[in-house]
């Protein structure tokens, strides 16, 4: 994830102060969890990376295998649980479980589609104290329904981001960008306002489940710049007039250089500070600081890894088999820098984005290590092309060597 706003607030302080603020990013001593607790959802999204439907799933963690589980993420120092499905409402003992992990003092997401949440709904997430709930929407009702298939799907939604606001639980919008929703992106910020609505999380599409099916209608690079563009803005005005706005985006470490090159633009003085940040950061942590548990128990590297399984939590703990560098990917996700070739390896900014997201790269060509086919920046602008020259920011217009994935 990275933290759009976070580094907009830095730099605001900045311009105010006159000097960057002196802040360094701790890595957590174990890795956030996305835990898939159910497959069944009662939508069939068309780029959901679970393949899920509206029916029960066998061989599924049993409560006490959750709880087993729970206790080992916990002495292995995991500091977030983001609950997710599936549609993880549809988990007879999801309540239970966010119980258990809240006095366990875990940090505890809830990432739901929001079509189930009525009042009464409403009112136990708001009593079991939900760090955090995240209500996915892919545009405006009529394309927001024709992507999760299902009619109303859109005012379902929308109603439980009231319900819970009125309760005053922590909500967040999560977008997922395609050629086919990019036009309603605009609408959706305005709605985050109109909604009173603290985070908005924007998510390039990975190629895996209903998504990798997808993936050449994947939104072309000079969308993906523009919705960009959008939301720094966005969130450079929430930051100068100090309101408490979060935007992040999701799934493609090049909008860390991406910010750079923002920066470079409008703010050129603290560019040298903040690519100092951005490097702290340290761009795609998949196999390193973010993990995923699915539904059966099987880890991976994080949830667009689906399809390679590390091992299973009914066989070995998750601190056993997330420390085990003998196994070849993690291995390479582990290493600092990556093994990572191509575009990727002779990047001016592989210490900011980390070699990106790997999972594209292994969808489109057998390699995880190959460069990153949905690095949407030119050649000019990672320093490769033949008389770029020296710096390590070069601002390109975004209709020069836009690229559209096959």
């Amino acid at each position: 994830m990275f933290r759009i706003s976070q580094y907009m607030r830095e730099l605001a302080a900045a311009e105010r102060d006159g000097r960057y603020p002196d802040v360094t990013d701790r890595k957590p001593r174990g890795p956030v969890v996305i835990w898939n607790l159910v497959r069944r959802c009662n939508l069939t999204c068309k780029h959901c990376y679970a393949l899920s439907a509206d029916h029960d799933y066998p061989n599924e963690l049993s409560n006490a295998e959750v709880n087993t589980v729970m206790d080992d993420l916990k002495r292995f120092h995991v500091p977030v649980l983001i609950l997710s499905g599936g549609e993880p409402l549809l988990r007879p003992d999801i309540f239970e479980i966010a119980a258990r992990a809240k006095t366990l003092g875990f940090y505890v997401g809830l990432s739901t589609n929001g079509t189930l949440i009525d009042e009464p709904m409403a009112d136990r997430i708001a009593a079991q104290g939900f760090d955090y709930v995240g209500i996915s929407l892919d545009g405006l009702r009529e394309l927001h329904d024709k992507f999760r298939r299902k009619q109303g799907a859109f005012d379902a939604s929308l109603g439980a981001v009231r319900l819970l606001r009125a309760r005053g639980v922590k909500i967040g919008l999560r977008y997922t960008m395609t050629d086919m929703n990019a036009a309603d992106l605009p609408a959706l910020m305005r709605l985050m306002h109109e909604e009173g609505v603290d985070k908005f999380y924007f998510s390039h599409l990975n190629y895996a489940g209903r998504g990798n099916i997808h993936r050449g209608r994947d939104a072309h690079f000079a969308a993906t710049r523009d919705a960009l563009d959008r939301l720094f803005d966005a969130a450079w005005f929430a930051a100068c007039e100090g309101r408490a706005l979060d935007y992040v985006s999701g799934n493609n470490d090049a909008d860390g250089v991406y910010l750079l090159m923002w920066a470079q633009r409008k703010l050129p003085r603290w560019v040298d500070a903040l690519r100092t940040r951005l490097e702290q950061w340290g761009g795609n942590a998949s196999g390193l600081h973010v993990a995923n548990i699915d539904n059966e128990g099987h880890v991976h590297p994080d949830t667009m890894w689906w399809h390679h399984d590390l091992g299973s939590v009914r066989e070995r703990p998750f601190s056993a088999i997330w420390s085990d560098v003998s196994e070849p990917l993690m291995a390479g996700l582990k290493r600092q820098p990556r093994p990572v070739t191509g575009r990727c390896g002779a990047c001016a900014h592989l210490a900011i984005c980390g070699g990106n997201t790997r999972v594209r790269a292994q969808q489109v060509t057998g390699d995880p290590w190959a460069e990153d086919p949905g690095c949407y920046l030119s050649d000019a602008e990672i320093g490769l092309a033949e008389g770029a020259g020296a710096p390590r920011v070069a601002v390109t217009p975004f209709h020069q060597r836009i690229r559209v994935l096959p």
